[in-house]
């Protein structure tokens, strides 16, 4: 008996990292499990997970709320290897100030500048995202991720171009 213990006790964290972050091709992906009320895990509704729920932002402290201009952008055409950038403008609605704590492109090709200090309420802020389009071909969509304390915790805004591929040079001439 404390044989089958010990062993189901060690795949826990096999089970639990076993799901981690993977690198892509440059589309983002989320690999969160969303649980309904109950806490059962959709994918597998007979499952009931285990897992302590996720803090509540009102127990991280005052939350608010950010409404952007646009949500995404489309650059049109552009030519492999340009360099192109967008700004996006977002009004913090909420009571508190807005701390945006993490923004990250879903590639390396995918840069945002956030701004590091609190938006008072009312006021407006600036998200500048710059896309690279070296070593990319055909339709791009790309994303940027912002961990803010507002509800949802997470926003994505989206940037998109038809990169058109540079011409093959011929290596034999």
């Amino acid at each position: 008996m404390n044989i089958a213990r010990t062993l189901s006790l060690l795949a826990i964290p096999v089970m639990l990292f076993a799901c981690g972050d993977t690198a892509d091709s440059g589309n983002a992906t989320d690999n969160t499990v969303a649980t309904d009320q109950a806490g059962t895990n959709e994918m597998d509704p007979a499952r009931e997970t285990t897992e302590a729920p996720a803090a509540t932002p009102e127990a991280t402290g005052p939350v608010t709320s950010m409404t952007f201009a646009e949500n995404s952008h489309d650059f049109g055409t552009i030519d492999e290897g340009d360099v192109v950038t967008h700004v996006f403008k977002f009004t913090n609605t909420g009571d508190t100030p807005l701390i945006l704590d993490r923004c990250k492109g879903s590639c390396g090709c995918t840069v945002p500048q956030c701004p590091k200090e609190p938006i008072a309420p009312g006021a407006e802020g600036e998200i500048e995202v710059k896309f690279n389009s070296k070593g990319k071909k055909n339709k791009q969509t790309k994303t940027v991720t912002i961990n803010a304390n507002t509800v949802p915790e997470q926003t994505r805004i989206t940037i998109s171009a038809n990169v058109t591929p540079a011409p093959v040079e011929d290596a034999g001439k």
